[in-house]
């Protein structure tokens, strides 16, 4: 597993790029009156910002060339999930009826296997990590089981890397998308993620290293709930004991999406239980 350790900030990041273009749709329909309202206030809040710190020419030098780093290294995926995308999530989902919501992260990647519950997610003979039966129940928020809802799910290994964002990780390796059952049950074999830092041998880094912040994220599962004529839910689920809770870098923790995970009675790894609420499609 050592060769993991060889993914860098850079390759990480044009990963992500790459992905994000071929993904998500760049097409908007927005009106000039909003785009200029949107840019005029990002703006004004750095103006602003210069002048009230009296920020000098050496240090508007440095911010440029680090943009052009950030742009360069692929890292502006990482940089607006990391920092930016939990106040939009928010925005998102405000008011909305049904299980909470939090990021998707720059990890995801659309397609992965499709298979019946019980689910094992694909994963090396040797994969590292305690064995972890995620199991629950996916309903409408009147209470109706919903049949053949979708469980899409990818986390990090025991190291916390990605396949598809690190070397040497087959490709579907911890990616798979689970179908409920008749009643509405799930049930996911899959190991336990382990916590990471975020990619810091690049420009996220360097801000890291020069404010003064740590670049840790909670272990967490990432998911995709879907069922026809409900709502998607985007979300994460995190790990009671993790001493990065309170301090996620992503700021994407919320107390409803934490895990109490439990030793199985036959001492062959930990079991959780966690229910999905899904709003009515609008």
């Amino acid at each position: 597993m050592s060769a993991e350790i060889e993914a860098t900030a850079a390759d990480s990041g044009a990963k992500a790029t790459e992905r994000f273009r071929s993904d998500k749709s760049s097409a908007l329909a927005v009106s000039a009156d909003r785009v200029s309202r949107l840019a005029s206030r990002a703006i004004n809040a750095l103006v602003e910002t210069v002048l009230e710190e009296k920020v000098t020419y050496e240090e508007y030098n440095a911010l440029k060339t680090w943009l052009i780093q950030v742009g360069e290294t692929g890292e502006w995926p990482l940089f607006l999930d990391v920092w930016l995308e939990h106040a939009v999530e928010e925005v998102a989902n405000s008011g909305r009826a049904g299980s909470k919501g939090t990021i998707e992260g720059p990890y995801y990647v659309p397609g992965s296997p499709v298979l019946e519950s019980p689910a094992t997610l694909p994963m090396r003979e040797d994969e590292p990590g305690t064995p972890l039966v995620f199991q629950g129940k996916v309903t409408s928020v009147a209470g109706t089981a919903l049949a053949g809802a979708s469980i899409e799910i990818w986390h990090a290994d025991d190291l916390g890397f990605y396949s598809q964002f690190a070397p040497n990780i087959p490709e579907w390796n911890l990616r798979a998308t689970a179908l409920t059952d008749s009643e509405g049950f799930f049930r996911i074999h899959t190991v336990q993620p382990g916590p990471y830092q975020i990619p810091t041998d690049g420009a996220c880094g360097q801000l890291i290293e020069a404010a003064g912040w740590h670049a840790w994220r909670p272990a967490h599962l990432h998911l995709k709930i879907a069922a026809a004529d409900h709502q998607l839910i985007t979300t994460q689920l995190y790990f009671t004991a993790d001493k990065h809770l309170g301090d996620d870098i992503a700021s994407a923790v919320k107390p409803e999406l934490v895990l109490d995970p439990q030793d199985k009675a036959d001492g062959t790894g930990r079991e959780v239980t966690y229910d999905f609420v899904l709003a009515t499609a609008q």
